[in-house]
């Protein structure tokens, strides 16, 4: 199944929020986001039945093994990206929004060449 950015976005929230907290909830992702905890249902419902996200009957909201590892790949292009413009002398802030726009759009080849130069000149 093919995601969109706001998908991905939700993925990825999920993810960092589960790193901080015990369980995650609608509510959680909306405050999050600051959106509308209507608009955060409707895309877990989508999520859910795209087999991204689990969802018990407590409300609570755990990432699939196939949402996860797609989390993942979103979540280490946006630190990753992040930390490559603030060394460009981008500020923190901007570098962070210029990224989480760029992490959705760049292909597989472009992000693996950036990370393969990063890390072949941080040695």
């Amino acid at each position: 199944m093919h995601t969109n950015e706001s998908a991905e976005n939700y993925l990825e929230t999920i993810l960092i929020l589960s790193k901080c907290r015990p369980v995650v909830r609608s509510v959680d992702i909306a405050n999050e986001l600051n959106f509308k905890k209507s608009s955060v249902s409707v895309a877990m419902k989508k999520l859910r039945e795209g087999g991204y996200i689990t969802v018990t009957p407590e409300g609570f909201i755990y990432l699939t093994e196939m949402g996860n590892a797609l989390a993942e790949k979103i979540y280490e292009r946006h630190l990753m990206l992040s930390s490559w413009l603030e060394q460009l002398g981008v500020t923190p802030e901007i570098a962070s929004a210029d990224a989480c726009r760029i992490e959705h759009i760049i292909s597989s080849e472009s992000f693996e060449a950036i990370k393969k130069y990063l890390e072949s000149n941080s040695k």
